[in-house]
């Protein structure tokens, strides 16, 4: 008599590809408008690689909480940076991510 096989391993490969697959970001609204952007000095860039990211106003759930520009190295050769910005719609104020393109 044959032993039934398992499904064990097949159903850990497939929490291992649910577990990381990308979820799509739902927008959070926020009522109130976010303060200007703020001028941040920057130094040279570490190497002729890096590429500058701007800060942001991120929303905390209650207040604007400034996270500061930094020095990235892109993807890949002579990708370029599409900064992340905030938006205004029917329900608020929305952000919309940086990406590299």
């Amino acid at each position: 008599m044959k032993k039934p096989r398992t499904l064990l391993p097949a159903a850990g490969l497939l929490a291992l590809f649910l577990g990381s697959a990308p979820i799509a970001a739902v927008p959070i609204y926020v009522r109130i408008r976010p303060p200007r952007i703020r001028v941040e000095r920057r130094g040279p860039a570490p190497s002729r690689n890096h590429v500058w990211q701007r800060g942001y106003y991120r929303w905390d759930g209650a207040a604007y909480v400034w996270v500061p520009g930094r020095w990235e190295i892109g993807p890949r050769p002579h990708a370029r940076w599409v900064e992340g910005h905030w938006r205004h719609g029917r329900r608020g104020w929305f952000w919309v991510e940086g990406h590299w393109r």
